[in-house]
């Protein structure tokens, strides 16, 4: 929404918006988290203010989902992993931190995890070609629309990010 100096001067989203931190650094808005499939399409997304984990929004999205589901580190939680394994069957997949004790993986999740790069390849088409990162919203209902009409501006882009499975060797398929 606005940068973290500002803060205090913003008042459209005053009690909507909270303060999050990134990677990068802290900031004052919302987080997207969007599950995409294989393909590049979207199968479900979700909005929460900056300040809310980014796990939080998981065990909600698995209840729609079957398979195999791949995250960054910001999700790694072994709790998380077990209960979405027990519950829903869904298998999270995430890269270990250097820290961490190795753990033997099928050779299909080494590869996918490698594809991670597709996920910022569908970010950068989100904010850049479909423009839902804007920062001077008059009014949160604009921002809204704004959102959702930059997620279906991208569901009706014909060339999307894949993984292109079909040019795996039909053996390493699960």
């Amino acid at each position: 929404m606005c940068h973290n100096r500002r803060i205090r001067q913003h008042r459209m989203f005053r009690g909507l918006a909270k303060r999050g931190k990134t990677s990068v650094g802290w900031f004052f808005g919302f987080k997207l988290h969007v599950v995409f499939n294989n393909c590049g399409e979207l199968l479900t997304v979700s909005l929460t203010p900056g300040n809310i984990d980014d796990r939080a929004p998981i065990p909600q999205f698995a209840k729609q989902l079957f398979g195999k589901l791949f995250g960054d580190k910001g999700y790694l939680s072994q709790p998380l992993q077990e209960q979405l394994q027990h519950l829903f069957g869904v298998e999270l997949i995430m890269p270990r931190r250097k820290n961490m004790k190795p753990v033997e993986r099928p050779l299909i999740n080494k590869l996918l995890l490698r594809k991670r790069a597709i996920v910022e390849t569908i970010i950068d088409q989100l904010k850049n070609i479909s423009q839902i990162e804007h920062t001077r919203h008059p009014s949160p209902v604009n921002f809204l629309v704004n959102l959702i009409c930059g997620l279906i501006a991208y569901c009706h882009q014909p060339k999307k990010p894949s993984l292109q499975l079909h040019k795996l060797p039909p053996t390493m398929l699960p």
